[in-house]
């Protein structure tokens, strides 16, 4: 007998599942399934799982494919299977391609082709059907979006639209989404929500257009560049009832969130001073050192930068300036921002030619938190005291690129589940943009 074992989460069942489980039973005579277990979904970094254990073992059943159920609780159990059962082919879906080679060593390995059209049409009896969600644009956080994508539950990246239509075929090919256009009405109608990470200067018009067919929108920082356009998108999106959502991943990491509660607490007593940088030494001809009306270092960091202080300070700061060390074509490699507060000041530091430590510094009147670089990435914090010797230390997952977080969030968001709202407001988001407008108009009167 030819045994065949497969893993996943098969949450919120679809069409997916069930064409994965019957090409994997078709490699062979018995097929054994491993349902993951909620704890051990999270550990390897899968989030949103809806349905409990037992739900996903019965749909497993129902399908018809399987001839025996397990459960996978953790890291290493997929070789202990395969020599248990005696198991002659491991087989998985294409878009973990390489990830189990390893297992050559034990068995068969097989990729089974990504169903590209996944329908939540038996779904439509659930509270939350699969959420179908686009991607305008096709640079390089497109691509790491739709890698973090799968590992989170009730969401599936089905297409692609961007204006230069072999760019959006051949992003589509290598991601084996649905369909790919350089149709942007046409794209709108395949899909309920949609990533924004497209240039800078066109995040505007297509998070707006998007909103005004209904749709709900995750887009990548900074949202808008202007105060005013940043009310009217929320405006729009409340009246459409419908998601907006800015992508500073930061915002809605655990180790972030975590700080800001630290911070908050009064732990460190007042706080008076908060000092963020994000520095990256950019490779020449890249689109941030020339796009001379929207690249630059703080149109690219700034909102990371600006998150801390606004988060931690509040929305209304009294006055904001920049100092900046501008190339030849007008693009700053390198600026501060300096944040006036009524009971505080904040400096932001960004920078795509000149390197700096990053690391995000706050300090109160009783002690400070130093998140070292990457402060972004958070994966730890300390607070520190007067007394050098009392060292409070905090540490926290980070998985993957961080992107996954942010997606989750907005899922969550879509189903109607406000209670993450906290992590990153609309008053937030415009308040950000209010300083981004300061930025680009102080920008033009250096040219």
């Amino acid at each position: 007998m030819k045994k065949v074992i497969t893993y996943g989460s098969f949450d919120l069942f679809h069409e997916g599942h069930y064409n994965l489980l019957q090409r994997a039973k078709a490699l062979g005579d018995y097929l054994i399934v491993g349902v993951t277990t909620e704890q051990y979904d999270e550990t390897r970094g899968k989030l949103n799982v809806m349905d409990s254990l037992e739900e996903r073992m019965e749909n497993v059943r129902n399908s018809g494919f399987a001839d025996q159920v397990i459960v996978e609780d953790h890291l290493g159990q997929k070789i202990e299977d395969i020599q248990k059962y005696d198991v002659n082919v491991f087989a998985i879906g294409s878009d973990w391609e390489g990830k189990f080679d390893y297992l050559r060593d034990f068995c068969e390995v097989v990729y089974l082709p990504r169903t590209k059209h996944v329908s939540s049409t038996i779904l439509r009896i659930k509270k939350h059907p699969i959420i179908r969600l686009g991607i305008i644009g096709t640079g390089r956080i497109a691509g790491r979006f739709v890698g973090e994508a799968k590992f989170v539950s009730g969401v599936s990246v089905c297409s692609v639209y961007n204006p230069h239509i072999k760019s959006a075929e051949n992003f589509c090919n290598r991601f084996q989404l649905e369909s790919f256009t350089d149709n942007f009405e046409e794209f709108l109608q395949t899909v309920d929500a949609v990533y924004v990470a497209s240039p800078h200067e066109t995040h505007f018009d297509y998070t707006k257009n998007s909103l005004m067919q209904k749709k709900h929108v995750l887009c990548e920082k900074p949202l808008a560049l202007a105060e005013a356009q940043a009310r009217e998108l929320f405006d729009i999106a409340s009246e459409k009832d419908v998601v907006l959502l800015e992508a500073i991943k930061s915002a809605y990491c655990p180790g972030f969130v975590q700080l800001v509660s630290v911070a908050r607490s009064g732990v460190i007593g007042s706080i008076r001073d908060v000092e963020a940088c994000f520095t990256r030494l950019i490779n020449p001809g890249t689109r941030e050192t020339t796009n001379v009306d929207f690249g630059g270092s703080f149109t690219e960091y700034g909102s990371y930068t600006l998150l801390p202080m606004i988060k931690l300070f509040g929305k209304d700061f009294e006055d904001i300036r920049f100092d900046s060390i501008f190339a030849e074509n007008g693009v700053d490699m390198y600026t501060k921002a300096f944040v006036k507060y009524k009971n505080g000041f904040a400096l932001a530091k960004t920078g795509l030619g000149v390197k700096s430590e990053g690391q995000l510094l706050i300090s109160g009147t009783q002690g400070y938190i130093l998140a070292p670089s990457p402060w972004w990435l958070t994966k730890g914090f300390e607070v520190r005291y007067e007394n050098p010797n009392k060292i409070d230390r905090y540490v926290s997952t980070f998985l993957g690129s961080g992107l996954r977080y942010e997606l989750s969030d907005f899922v969550h968001l879509i189903n109607g589940e406000h209670n993450r709202a906290f992590k990153l407001t609309a008053g937030e988001s415009i308040a950000i943009a209010r300083a981004m407008e300061k930025f680009m108009q102080e920008r033009k009167k250096e040219e």
